[in-house]
Order: C-alpha cells, then sequence, then structure tokens
C-alpha cells in the first residue's frame, strides 16, 4: 500500500473515531500527523509541525476574544437593538442583511474569513436573541461571503482569472462571478425556507429591541453566553453528567450577570470593530494580530470587567480545527493532494475528469486553503481543455470556483470554524454535528449540481 492511501485511510479513521467516541478529533489529528508524518512520511517534528495553520490560530483566538469583551460590555446587545429598529423589527430581514453585507465585503476585496470574521459574531448574537435558528444565521452569513467572493476586484476572483490567463484559457470574469452569487443565493433561499424562514416572516420584534415575553423566557433558561464557558466545556465528564441529567453543560452552568459597560465603553468597542474591518479590509493588516490588538486597548480600558473575556475564547474548537489543518498540511507535504488530483486528471473521459476534479476540490477545500486547490487543480485540467474534448472551459472554472468555495460551510474550514465558535445558546458537540453533517452534503451534491449545469448544459 502507497503512503498517500495510507494517509487517506488513516484520515477516515479519524473520522470514524471522533464520531463514536467522545474525543476531540484535533487531538486526534495531532497524532495523526505525528504518527503518519514520522512513520510513513520520514518527516521530523519541524517538517510536521510547517503545516500547523498559525494564521488560522492568531484568527480564531483574536476573533474570538475580540468578540467576548464585545458581549461582556453589552456592545453586542446595543448593536442588536439597532439592527431590529433598522428594519422596523422584521426579523426575517436580518439573515439576508447579513447575507448581503458578507457578499459586499468580500465582492470588493475582503478575504472570504475576514467578512464572516467581522459579521458571524454579530449576527449569531442576534439569533440567539430573536429566537432565529443559528445554523441558518451562521449558514447565511458563510454563503453570502462566497456568493460575492469572484467579483474581478475580490481575493477569489483575482486569484482565479489569473490562473486561467497563465493557462491560456478562455476567460470570462462576468460569468465566474455570477455563477457564485447565484448557486450561493439559490442555497440560501432554500436554507431560509427550510430553517424556519416562513415562521420568521410572521413574526415582528418590538422596535426598541426588547425581546418578546415567550422568547425572553427560553432565552432566560438558557443562561448561556455568546461563547460559553471553554474551560468548562473542555471536560468530557461534566458534559456527560449534564447530558445525563437531561440539559447541556452550558445550561447547567450557574449563570453569570453580564456587567454592562458604559456607552462611552460600548461606543469605543464600536470604534474598535470598525477599525477592525477598515485594517483588515483595506489595508491588509493580519485579521488575527488587528483583532487581539484592538481587545489588549479595550481591556486596557477596564480590565475588571473584561477579566473573564480569555477564559471564553472557544479553545476545544480551535483545537479541532488547527489539529485537522495540521495533519492535511502533511498529506499535502507527502504529495498526497497532487498525486489524488494527477490520477482523477489521467481519466480517459473528459467530462468525467471534469466531475471529479470538482468533487476533489470541494473535498479539500473543505480542510484546506480554497485558494491554493483552485491554484493545483485548475491546471490539471488544462489538457482536456485545451482540446476538441466537448468541455467548456468558462464553464468548468466556474464549476470549480463554486465547488471548490461553497464547502466553506464545513467546520474544518476557516468560516465553518467562526460560525461554530461564534454560535451562541447551544449545544457545541450538536452544532459542530450539524455543520459537519451539513457540510459533508454539500461537499457530494454541490459538485454534481454544478457540473450538471455548467458543464454538461
Amino acid at each position: 500500500m502507497s503512503s498517500h492511501w495510507i494517509s487517506i485511510y488513516a484520515l477516515v479513521g479519524m473520522f470514524v473515531l471522533a464520531t463514536v467516541l467522545p474525543i476531540n478529533m484535533g487531538v486526534i489529528a495531532f497524532v495523526g500527523a505525528f504518527l503518519v508524518g514520522t512513520l510513513v512520511a520520514g518527516m521530523n517534528a519541524k517538517a510536521i509541525m510547517g503545516g500547523f495553520p498559525a494564521d488560522l490560530f492568531l484568527t480564531l483566538v483574536g476573533i474570538t476574544y475580540l468578540f467576548a469583551l464585545a458581549q461582556n460590555n453589552g456592545t453586542i446587545d446595543w448593536l442588536v437593538r439597532l439592527a431590529v429598529r433598522a428594519v422596523r423589527g422584521r426579523i426575517a430581514a436580518i439573515p439576508w442583511i447579513m447575507f448581503f453585507i458578507a457578499a459586499l465585503l468580500t465582492a470588493v476585496g475582503a478575504v472570504s474569513p475576514a467578512a464572516v470574521a467581522i459579521i458571524a459574531p454579530i449576527a449569531l448574537g442576534f439569533a440567539a436573541k430573536y429566537g432565529i435558528n443559528p445554523l441558518l444565521m451562521g449558514l447565511m452569513v458563510v454563503h453570502g461571503a462566497q456568493g460575492g467572493g469572484f467579483s474581478p476586484i475580490s481575493i477569489y476572483g483575482g486569484i482565479t482569472n489569473k490562473i486561467v490567463a497563465k493557462a491560456g484559457l478562455p476567460l470570462n470574469e462576468i460569468a465566474t462571478m455570477l455563477a457564485s452569487l447565484g448557486v450561493n443565493l439559490s442555497v440560501s433561499l432554500l436554507l431560509f425556507f427550510l430553517m424556519g424562514g416562513m415562521k420568521l416572516l410572521r413574526q415582528k420584534a418590538d422596535t426598541t429591541g426588547a425581546v418578546p415575553a415567550t422568547r425572553r423566557a427560553a432565552h432566560a433558561q438558557g443562561g448561556a453566553q455568546v461563547f460559553g464557558d471553554a474551560e468548562a466545556e473542555s471536560f468530557a465528564e461534566e458534559r456527560r453528567v449534564a447530558t445525563a441529567a437531561g440539559e447541556s453543560l452550558m445550561d447547567a452552568a450557574p449563570a453569570v450577570p453580564a456587567d454592562q459597560g458604559s456607552r462611552g465603553y460600548q461606543i469605543a468597542t464600536v470604534v474598535g470593530l470598525l477599525a477592525l474591518a477598515v485594517l483588515t479590509l483595506f489595508f491588509k493588516q493580519d485579521i488575527g494580530f488587528v483583532s487581539i490588538t484592538i481587545g489588549l486597548v479595550l481591556t486596557l480600558m477596564a480590565p475588571n470587567l473584561q477579566k473573564r473575556a480569555l477564559g471564553q475564547v472557544s479553545w476545544p474548537e480551535i483545537m479541532l480545527i488547527v489539529g485537522v489543518s495540521t495533519y492535511v498540511g502533511v498529506m499535502e507535504k507527502m504529495g498526497t493532494i497532487d498525486f489524488v488530483g494527477h490520477s482523477v486528471a489521467g481519466l480517459t473521459s473528459p467530462m468525467m475528469a471534469a466531475l471529479l476534479l470538482c468533487f476533489v476540490g470541494a473535498v479539500v477545500s473543505a480542510f484546506a486553503s480554497s485558494t491554493a486547490v483552485l491554484g493545483s487543480l485548475i491546471p490539471l485540467a488544462v489538457p482536456f481543455l485545451q482540446g476538441d474534448a466537448g468541455v467548456s472551459a468558462v464553464g468548468f472554472i466556474a464549476a470549480m470556483a463554486v465547488s471548490s468555495t461553497i464547502v466553506d460551510v464545513s467546520p474544518f474550514s476557516t468560516n465553518g470554524a467562526l460560525v461554530l465558535a461564534n454560535a451562541k445558546g447551544v449545544d457545541r458537540d450538536v452544532f459542530f454535528r450539524q455543520l459537519m453533517v451539513y457540510g459533508a452534503i454539500v461537499t457530494v451534491v454541490a459538485p454534481v449540481v454544478v457540473w450538471l449545469l455548467f458543464v454538461v448544459l
């Protein structure tokens, strides 16, 4: 058995083990990276650690820390009330506002994770307060960010267009942009009605931002904070005891009264969030460093009020994401990703090769960089796209673009991880499984749908 297949089987085994047993998959993945890297690939520890996603780690820590501060000082609740007034209490409009704001940010040049990092905490805080399905809200934000991701001036669009031009293939920037926006918008519309959209259309909040009595009572019973207590979540035994008692650990934990900052401090927090958006979107600064810096400034302004914030960082989720990413990094260094891509591209049927390349792009992107996938797989398709094989280059590029990015709803991708880390008032294990199941469905279904739409038809 080749080393490539061993690494693939090991990854499958990790999923099975993490599903059967209540063990953080990140821990399993770190061990897998060490064993496969040393015993199979002959790598040393330094080479294995080269796959550790330091930028992703810093992004997750910085963003969850900053928004824990914003939650603790009452800024998130204040912004939620302002949002309710802006739409005159129409709760059903909020998920769509989040969708289009995220799409606009990526369309004008924001990196998709940056847009999700800015929008998701506010959106999910609103979802918890007004009884909106948090999975729906999180998915709307991610699909919005991906929907605008292929405009000619966007990050994904610019990189993809350069790759296509370098490969000497026909280029249609607008077609790729509209394909991504159309598919993500259609999926979001479907999700909206499947996940309680009709019920939201019949609801209207008080324009002062007050929570209706029935939902306020339900919210009070949960008593969960926006990020939960990450330290408590780390103890599997406590989780099992709480579950056996018929309640989640977050519900069982004593409710801690949230200290509210002054209005001036809340305004300073909003200024910090706006600074985060400007510095990351327009000045291309690293979102992890910027968010931690702003968080430190806010902490220095009220150290006692914010002393619990670091404990509210979602450490179990961060461990999971960076562990899996490190293992995928080992697979990339072993050449497993290239091995799979070249094996698919070498098939005799161009149509089937196009479909399988879309599948490979979707599966790999669910765990790794979508940009890297586009950069490595599009060139593999050049031989059959330049010939008379009946495969449209423009259609294939659109299909590859969509299938390689729409799967970022996976909890193992940066966008999905941000949604998981910022979910409020949920059982994290259940929410993780929901994201994983949805991500798996999208990974299987999306490549077939976009292949039929843009390549076959």
